[in-house]
C-alpha cells in the first residue's frame, strides 16, 4: 500500500507563476543560473541555486550559500508573491513537449515507507550531495524541488486524473524551455489518496539525493517529536509521481578525451574482439544492443558479441553496462566514470550534433546509445540492484516552483 498524502502547498499567484518557476537546481551550474536570472528577481533560482547572488568565489557548500537560501525564500514569501494554499491538496501537473503529454500528481510521499524500501531506488547517492540538500533543507525548513517518482500505471488513477483534467487549470504556462505545464489544485484528496493505497510501491526516476535527505529528515523529526501522529508534514517529502506508460527516457550519451595512447586502428582491432564493428552506422542507434560512435569524423556501429554480457541479468545486460565492461573499461582506460575527469556525459536532448561538435573540437571519441526502458528501471528497481551512472536522462524536466512543501505547520 502506498501511503501518500495530500500537502499545504505554497505556490505562486497566477500573475507571477511564469518568472518564478526555474529549471531544477542540478541541470544547471552556477554560471548557468546566474545569466538564467539576469534580470528576473522573481526566478526561484535565487532559492534553489543562491550562489548566484554571492560572489563566485564562495564555496557552494559554504554556510553563507544556505543562509542566502533561507534570506531569499524568506523575501519571497513576504513580498506576496505566493498563495499559501492553508488546506490540504493534491496537484495535478501535465507537462507537453513536442506534442506528448505526461501527467502526474503532485503529492507527500512518504519517508517511511521510502526507509523501508517501499520507495524503491535504481541509484546510489553521494555523501556530499545528500549533505547539501539535508542542508539546504533544514535552512528553509521547505522542500523546494520534487523528486520525480513512478507507479505502474493502473486504470484507476488514470480514470481519477482524467476526471480532473477536464476542468480548466490553474497554471497554463509555457516555460523558458517551450514545455506546456499545466496544474491543477486537487481539493477533494480522497479519491487519490485511495487509489494509491491499492499499489504495492513506488520507484524513484529522478531525485534519489533530495529523496534521501528529505527522507532523513523526516525521520530524524519523528524520533524529536513526542505523539507523532503520522500526518505532520515532515513524515511526507513533496515529489510528482507519473504513471510508467507516459514517461520518455532518451539516451545519457558519452564523450571520452582521448583512447587512451591508442592510435585509431589498435582502437578499432581491440574493439573487434567484444564487439562486431560496422564500419557504416546511424548516428542514433535503432533498436537495443546497437552502440554507434563518432571518431575521426565518421559514424562507426558496434554489436556485442555473444558472450561479452549476461542477458539474464538486468544490470549486467543494460547497453551503458555493456560499453562500460567491455570498451570503457578495458580498452580506453576508465574504471570510474562517476569520478574519472577523462569521460562526460551527454544528455539525448541535446542530440547527436552536440556529440559531433564536442569531438571535432577536440574530444577523442563520443557513443551514442539507445535509450534505457522504463521496464529496464522498473526491473532494475525491483531486483534491488543499482543502475551504472548516467543511465537515464528524462524529459521534460519537471519545473521547480511551482509548489512548495513547508515541513513544518508554522
Amino acid at each position: 500500500m502506498s501511503n501518500i498524502s495530500p500537502i499545504k502547498g505554497l505556490r505562486p499567484k497566477k500573475d507571477l507563476v511564469d518568472k518564478i518557476v526555474a529549471p531544477p537546481y542540478d541541470v544547471l551550474n552556477s554560471n548557468e543560473a546566474r545569466k538564467m536570472a539576469e534580470g528576473n528577481p522573481h526566478t526561484w533560482l535565487h532559492v534553489s541555486k543562491p550562489e548566484i547572488d554571492l560572489d563566485p568565489s564562495i564555496d557552494l557548500y559554504d554556510e553563507r550559500v544556505y543562509e542566502k537560501a533561507r534570506e531569499n525564500y524568506t523575501s519571497f514569501v513576504k513580498s506576496g508573491w505566493f498563495i499559501d494554499e492553508r488546506f490540504p491538496a493534491f496537484y495535478i501537473y501535465r507537462l507537453t513537449m513536442d506534442g506528448r503529454s505526461q501527467t502526474g500528481i503532485i503529492a507527500g510521499a512518504s519517508a517511511e515507507e521510502y526507509t523501508k524500501g517501499l520507495i524503491k531506488k535504481h541509484e546510489l547517492t553521494r555523501a556530499d550531495k545528500e549533505l547539501d540538500r539535508t542542508k539546504h533543507t533544514e535552512y528553509l525548513q521547505a522542500h523546494t524541488g520534487p523528486v520525480f517518482l513512478i507507479h505502474r500505471a493502473t486504470p484507476r488513477i488514470d480514470s481519477v486524473v482524467a476526471e480532473i483534467v477536464k476542468n480548466s487549470p490553474e497554471y497554463d504556462v509555457t516555460t523558458f524551455d517551450g514545455v506546456r505545464n499545466e496544474v491543477w489544485v486537487v481539493k477533494d484528496t480522497e479519491p487519490i489518496r485511495n487509489a494509491f493505497k491499492e499499489l504495492p510501491c513506488l520507484y524513484i526516476a529522478d531525485g534519489h539525493h533530495r529523496a534521501a535527505s528529505y527522507s532523513k529528515i523526516g525521520m530524524r523529526r519523528r524520533e524529536e517529536v513526542k505523539n507523532v501522529v503520522g500526518d505532520e508534514p515532515f513524515n511526507f517529502f513533496l515529489s510528482v509521481i507519473f504513471p510508467h506508460d507516459q514517461l520518455l527516457i532518451m539516451p545519457y550519451n558519452r564523450v571520452v578525451k582521448d583512447l587512451n595512447g591508442l592510435t585509431k586502428d589498435e582502437f578499432l582491432k581491440r574493439a573487434e574482439q567484444k564487439f562486431i564493428l560496422k564500419n557504416s552506422a546511424p548516428s542514433t542507434p535503432r533498436q537495443k544492443h546497437e552502440i554507434s560512435f563518432f571518431l575521426d569524423n565518421h559514424w562507426y556501429g558496434l554489436e556485442p558479441r555473444a558472450g561479452t554480457f549476461d542477458e539474464k541479468n538486468p544490470v549486467k545486460s543494460l547497453d551503458v553496462s555493456i560499453l562500460q565492461m567491455n570498451l570503457l573499461e578495458p580498452i580506453l582506460g576508465i574504471t570510474d566514470p562517476r569520478r574519472d575527469k577523462r569521460i562526460d556525459f551527454v544528455g539525448g536532448i541535446r542530440g547527436t550534433s552536440e556529440l559531433e561538435e564536442r569531438v571535432r573540437k577536440g574530444e577523442a571519441i563520443a557513443f551514442s546509445l539507445y535509450p534505457t526502458s522504463v521496464e529496464d528501471l522498473l526491473s532494475i528497481a525491483d531486483a534491488g540492484e543499482i543502475m551504472p551512472p548516467k543511465s537515464t536522462w528524462f524529459e521534460p524536466k519537471l519545473k521547480d516552483g511551482f509548489v512548495i512543501h513547508r515541513i513544518t505547520d508554522s
